[in-house]
């Protein structure tokens, strides 16, 4: 796509910074539906636009931040890319000083130098940000209750002595109520993926795999818009940073490890979905025993078993039927 005009936009929670990439121009406009229409308004009075597809608005994401613009760019049909702040820093090389009016101009000229390879924004249906919000909440509910079970542990353990009855009942309380909402909140999730038919079938289908449970089928529905956002399980995998890269220079060989550059949460979910699948999947069992007698070190073992369950999900959803364990027909 030929593109006329080129949009950096710094996103913050007031407002939005806008820079026109060749004509120096910018302009702050208010993070709300009046300040977009008046960006647009902007626009149109310095390019002579037939289409709104001939611009190009690329801005970090931000969070929920950045969500109304995307959603209010999508509804006009304007082509817009959501780019990582890492990924925007690590291509301008070493830049001095910051603001948002320089971190606008900075955006702009990433989009101009990338606007061949630049990837156009498609946002996931709005049940699928539902979805992933409230897994947030769940997973902000679980740390506080791990907190809570932490200290109340320590303070057994160390302030013995103490007469610390009350304090644990406070304790013992709201753990009792973290517990509830943490349920309150699989429901939600049970509940959303069960209105819309295409999210319960592939739902359905990626918990048949042994290890994938509720959060992680859901997580997995969230990270790849429903099977759509990635075309293999192994550009998935290298986006959840399970996927050892090789480290060589000249005669220097280092062993290949993951990247840090991944998707934390996602890792983590797969961790303990590979820990259940190493204890409940006879056949990953079997094979988590076999390397580590082969001297191989577990971590190393356990993230090939998460390679393996991306690659048994992605394929029982392709397919559209469920995973079959061939290892019970194997021959005694």
């Amino acid at each position: 796509m030929m593109y006329k005009a080129f949009i950096g936009i710094d996103v913050s929670r007031d407002t939005i910074d806008t820079h026109v990439h060749g004509r120096n121009l910018h302009r702050k406009f208010r993070n709300t539906q009046k300040g977009f229409e008046e960006l647009l308004v902007w626009i149109n009075k310095y390019h002579d636009l037939d289409l709104y597809s001939e611009v190009i608005v690329c801005f970090e994401h931000t969070g929920m931040y950045s969500m109304p613009l995307a959603f209010f760019l999508e509804e006009m049909q304007i082509p817009f890319s959501m780019i990582s702040a890492l990924e925007i820093k690590r291509s301008l090389g070493i830049a001095r000083g910051k603001s948002d009016k320089v971190d606008a101009r900075r955006i702009a000229e990433y989009a101009f130098l990338h606007r061949d390879s630049l990837q156009v924004t498609k946002m996931p249906p709005k049940t699928i940000l539902t979805l992933h919000s409230t897994l947030t909440l769940r997973s902000r509910l679980v740390r506080h209750r791990a907190g809570y079970m932490a200290t109340q542990t320590e303070q057994k353990r160390f302030l013995e002595g103490l007469d610390l009855k009350s304090m644990q009942a406070i304790h013992r309380k709201m753990i009792r109520t973290l517990d509830t909402r943490i349920k309150e909140a699989d429901a939600e999730i049970r509940q959303l993926i069960a209105q819309e038919e295409t999210l319960k079938k592939t739902f359905k289908l990626a918990t048949s795999v042994k290890g994938v449970g509720l959060i992680t089928g859901a997580y997995f529905i969230v990270y790849t818009h429903n099977f759509t956002r990635f075309t293999t399980w192994r550009k998935f995998a290298c986006y959840c940073g399970i996927v050892p890269f090789e480290h060589q220079s000249g005669k220097m060989q280092k062993r290949s490890r993951v990247s840090q550059l991944a998707n934390k949460q996602m890792k983590r979910i797969l961790h303990m979905a590979a820990m259940a699948a190493r204890r409940n999947d006879k056949e990953m069992k079997a094979y988590y025993n076999r390397r580590l007698d082969d001297g191989k070190k577990k971590m190393e073992v356990l993230n090939v078993i998460k390679n393996k369950l991306v690659a048994r999900v992605f394929a029982v959803v392709k397919r559209g039927t469920p995973y079959v364990e061939l290892h019970q027909y194997e021959m005694a």
